[in-house]
């Protein structure tokens, strides 16, 4: 035998060890992440940090790192859903390791229930880019991200997929205490650029303590003088583009008619319903 093909040989039954190891076709991205993570580590473990502000201060004699115990890591305090917006999980997770795209989340949840974890909870995922909810205009530093496996056009949303996504929200609200009122969606904090999820039983998932909703019979005719604006700020929409806000209120809330920046009077009871609770 020669030694090309003893080489050959070799490299393929190393191969197929590594293979059978790692229990998934995705293995070959796990040093990268690896990597990368260790980097940030290394960040951490600096005492005192390197190019930080002792350094920028030119008070050589003056100045000194005294470590305080009284510190801790990201905290999530929003989960902000998505639509995939494409064919397969497989398909997301090759966005999600395109260095290029500079995009990703930390989970993916599947039409037939499957699960998949993209990035330590406690790291910021690139999911919910330029937006603002309230005051936060940073939601990447602030939010779980969550990907839906639906194309955001015609996919249905399968029962055994909210029944997965409803265990994972249940872990992260009690894990990280985070408020029934900080489940949003993607076109919540980006009304000028983003429609997703689109179509989603957000009834189904608020009726388990994430995010709200309203019944019919609580629906009340606003009171004389209720400004629009002013409710949907309050609820954490942007509203220097007030019809972008209103259509993201509708595709949330009314789930219909939703091109129109106009709200009917059932539209404005669901908005003061939804304002309510926001108090």
């Amino acid at each position: 035998m020669s030694r090309r093909v003893s080489l050959l040989i070799g490299n393929i039954l190393l191969s197929l060890v590594l293979f059978s190891c790692s229990g998934s076709k995705y293995y070959g991205d796990g040093p990268s992440y690896k990597k990368q993570a260790r980097g940030y580590a290394g960040v951490y473990r600096q005492v005192p940090p390197e190019k930080q502000g002792l350094k920028a201060v030119d008070t050589t004699d003056r100045k000194m790192w005294i470590g305080t115990i009284n510190f801790g890591i990201r905290k999530p305090n929003y989960v902000v859903l998505h639509h995939t917006a494409q064919d397969s999980v497989a398909q997301t997770i090759r966005t999600f390791l395109s260095l290029k795209r500079e995009v990703s989340a930390h989970y993916i949840v599947g039409r037939d229930g499957s699960i998949v974890q993209m990035a330590n909870d406690y790291f910021r995922a690139y999911h919910a880019g330029v937006g603002k909810w309230g005051n936060d205009t940073d939601l990447n530093s602030s939010s779980i991200g969550i990907e839906l496996d639906n194309n955001g056009t015609t996919d249905p949303w399968p029962e055994v997929q909210i029944a997965t996504l409803i265990q994972l929200l249940d872990y992260l609200k009690s894990t990280y205490n985070i408020p029934q009122a900080n489940f949003i969606a993607h076109a919540d904090l980006a009304p000028t650029r983003k429609v997703d999820p689109h179509h989603f039983p957000w009834k189904s998932i608020a009726e388990k303590g994430f995010g709200y909703w309203y019944t019919e019979e609580e629906l009340v005719t606003p009171p004389a003088g209720f400004e629009p604006k002013i409710a949907l700020k309050v609820i954490g929409y942007d509203v220097t583009n007030l019809d972008a806000a209103i259509k993201a209120f509708k595709i949330h809330y009314i789930q219909e008619n939703e091109e129109s920046a106009e709200l009917s009077e059932h539209d404005l009871s669901i908005l003061y319903t939804i304002y309510q609770k926001y108090l």
